[in-house]
């Protein structure tokens, strides 16, 4: 992955921002269950950030790579789904890095 390009800036934080979501599914139990809030709110504000970076990062892209509105809207749904970065990135960011 080579981060020195758009795509592999993509695809980097692509990766971060599916991991962020994904430690909700730690923290969400430790606010609601055990009274925990600062993981939650400290994962919460990471997740945020990256997820404005990564649309920011998508929307460059599809202009870079000229991708057409059915790849734009794939995507930038990816980031609202579990697991969908991980995919968009898999199926989309890394063929379109080769």
């Amino acid at each position: 992955m080579n981060i020195k390009t758009p795509i592999g800036r993509l695809r980097l934080l692509a990766i971060l921002e599916g991991i962020s979501y994904l430690l909700f599914a730690i923290t969400m139990p430790m606010k609601y269950l055990l009274d925990i809030r600062e993981p939650n709110y400290i994962v919460g504000m990471a997740h945020g950030w990256l997820f404005v970076l990564y649309i920011g990062f998508c929307l460059q892209n599809v202009v870079i790579q000229k991708w057409g509105l059915k790849t734009s809207v794939l995507v930038l749904v990816a980031s609202l789904v579990p697991f969908g970065t991980f995919v968009a990135d898999a199926k989309i960011f890394k063929p379109a890095s080769v």
